[in-house]
C-alpha cells in the first residue's frame, strides 16, 4: 500500500470520527478515535473474512501490515515529544521535580519489575511457558506512561495545573526509563552482554540532555539572528530531528533528548517574548506546533485502533486480558506507593494524603504508541508465540487504560478532591477544637 493511500485511508478515519462524535457521541476526541477506529477496523475485519472479497483482503492486510513501529520511532515520535515539551510549565516542573522525577525513574522501574514476577506467576499457573526475564521484558513494555495520551487527552479534561503537571511530566521523562530498561532487559534475555543498568541509564541520559542542551543552544542562537516566523519553525523542526538522529547514532535516548529540546526551546522562546510581538504579531510558531501536535496525536490513535487488523490472536486470550488489566493496576500502583513515600507528604503535590495521590496516579497512567512500538519490537528475538503475547497484552492495555481508565479519570479526580475537601475541613474542625480546649484550660 502506499504512503499517500494510507494518508487519506487515515484522513478519512479522523475525519468521519470527528464528525460522528460531535454530533452523537461528545466523547474526548483522542479516546472516540482510537474506539471507533478499533470498531470500524473490526468489521471491515469480519467483511473481508467473510464475503472473501480480494480488494477488500488487500486494504485489510495493507492497513494491518503498515510499519507502525518505524513510522513512529523513526519518524513522528521526535516531533510529538518535542510538543508536548514545549507545553510544560517550567515553574510547575521546578516545584514538582522531586515528585516527578521519583515517578518517572523509580517507579517506572520498580513498576516494571514487580508486573514481570505477577505475570510470572500467571505463565507458571497456566504453562504460557514464559522465564522470568521475559516477563519482566514484557513489564518493561507495559509499564511507563505514555505521554502523547497524557499530554492529548489527560490535558483536556479539566485537571488542575498542578496535577497535569506531574502527569504529563513524569510521562515525557519515564518513557526514556523505560526503553532505557528495555534494552538492558533485552540484552539479557538474548544474552548479548550489555553494560549494568546504572552504566547504562547514566550513558543514555546524560548523553541525551547533554546533545539536546549543545544543539538546542546552537540552533536557538541561529534563531535570534533570524526575522523570519517560518524560519523559527524550521529550526525548531531542524534542532529535534538533527538531535534525536544523534542520540539514536550514539546509543542516548533519543525520547529524553526530544523532552529536553521542547522544554529548552519553550524556556528560551518565552524570553523573546517581546521581539516574537513584533515579528510574529500572529504567533505562527506557536500555532504551528499545537496544529502538529493534534495532527500528530489523531493520526497514532486511529493506527493504533487500525493495527487490530493484522493482529494474531493467542490462544491463551481469555487469561491475557484479566491478566493484563489486574497486574498493570498492581504493579502501577505499587511503584507509585513507594515512590511516594520517599516523595514525602509534605512534597506530594496538590496537599494530598498518600492515598489519595496514589489512586490518582495510578488511574491516570494511560500507555499508549511507544508501547506498543516496542512490543512490535520484541517480533526480531521472541519466539512467535511470545511475541503474539506480548502485542495482545499491550494492546489490552492500551485499550484499557485508554478507554475505562481516560473515560473515568475525571469523575475520580472529581470523588479524589472532594474527598481532600472533607479530609482538610476535619483536620482544620480538630485544629480549632484543640485550641478552644487549650484555652480553656488556661
Amino acid at each position: 500500500m502506499s504512503i499517500l493511500i494510507f494518508l487519506q485511508v487515515i484522513l478519512i478515519f479522523i475525519v468521519v470520527i470527528g464528525a460522528l462524535n460531535q454530533r452523537f457521541f461528545h466523547m474526548q476526541s483522542d479516546i472516540a478515535l482510537i474506539l471507533f477506529s478499533t470498531v470500524i477496523s473490526l468489521i471491515l475485519l469480519v467483511i473481508s473474512e467473510c464475503l472473501d472479497l480480494k480488494q477488500m483482503t488487500a486494504l485489510v492486510n495493507g492497513l494491518g501490515g503498515f510499519g507502525f513501529e518505524e513510522y513512529l520511532m523513526d519518524g513522528a515520535l521526535c516531533f510529538m515529544l518535542f510538543a508536548g515539551a514545549s507545553k510544560v510549565n517550567i515553574r510547575k516542573f521546578r516545584e514538582n521535580m522531586r515528585a516527578i522525577s521519583l515517578l518517572a525513574f523509580l517507579s517506572t522501574m520498580l513498576s516494571s519489575a514487580f508486573y514481570g514476577v505477577l505475570f510470572f506467576g500467571v505463565s507458571y499457573v497456566f504453562g504460557l511457558n514464559m522465564d522470568i526475564l521475559t516477563c519482566i521484558l514484557l513489564g518493561c513494555v507495559v509499564s511507563p506512561t505514555d505521554p502523547i495520551a497524557a499530554t492529548g487527552i489527560l490535558s483536556k479534561i479539566g485537571l488542575s495545573k498542578n496535577v497535569c503537571s506531574v502527569i504529563e511530566n513524569e510521562s515525557l521523562f519515564n518513557d526514556g526509563t523505560g526503553v532505557t530498561l528495555f534494552l538492558f532487559v533485552k540484552s539479557l534475555v538474548i544474552q548479548s552482554g550489555q553494560s549494568n543498568f546504572a552504566v547504562l541509564i547514566i550513558k543514555e541520559i546524560a548523553g541525551a540532555v547533554g546533545v539536546a542542551l549543545i544543539v538546542s543552544f546552537v540552533m536557538f542562537g541561529m534563531m535570534k539572528h533570524t526575522r523570519e516566523p517560518i524560519m523559527y519553525i524550521l529550526i525548531s523542526l531542524l534542532d529535534v530531528s538533527l538531535v534525536y538522529n544523534i542520540c539514536e547514532l550514539f546509543g542516548f535516548s533519543g525520547v529524553i533528548a526530544s523532552v529536553v529540546c521542547g522544554m529548552y526551546f519553550s524556556w528560551a522562546y518565552s524570553g523573546m517574548e517581546r521581539r516574537i510581538r513584533v515579528i510574529d504579531p500572529r504567533d505562527l510558531y506557536r500555532d504551528f506546533w499545537d496544529i502538529a501536535e493534534n495532527l500528530l496525536n489523531a493520526v497514532l490513535f486511529v493506527m493504533i485502533g487500525i493495527l487490530v487488523m493484522g493482529m494474531d490472536v493467542s490462544r491463551y486470550i481469555l487469561i491475557l486480558i484479566p491478566a493484563a488489566v489486574i497486574i498493570n493496576l498492581i504493579a502501577r500502583s505499587f511503584g507509585v506507593t513507594v515512590s511516594s513515600f520517599l516523595t514525602g507528604s509534605r512534597h506530594i503535590p496538590g496537599n494530598y494524603s498518600i492515598s489519595e495521590y496514589v489512586t490518582l496516579m495510578t488511574w491516570s497512567a494511560l500507555k499508549g504508541g511507544l508501547s506498543l512500538a516496542l512490543a512490535f519490537g520484541t517480533k526480531e528475538f521472541l519466539p512467535g508465540e511470545i511475541h503474539i503475547v506480548f502485542l495482545n497484552v499491550t494492546y489490552v492495555t492500551i485499550f484499557f487504560t485508554v478507554l475505562v481508565q481516560g473515560l473515568s479519570v475525571k469523575k475520580v479526580y472529581l470523588a479524589l478532591e472532594e474527598h481532600r475537601s472533607a479530609r482538610m475541613a476535619g483536620m482544620r474542625q480538630a485544629a480549632r477544637e484543640n485550641s478552644s480546649e487549650g484555652n480553656s484550660s488556661l
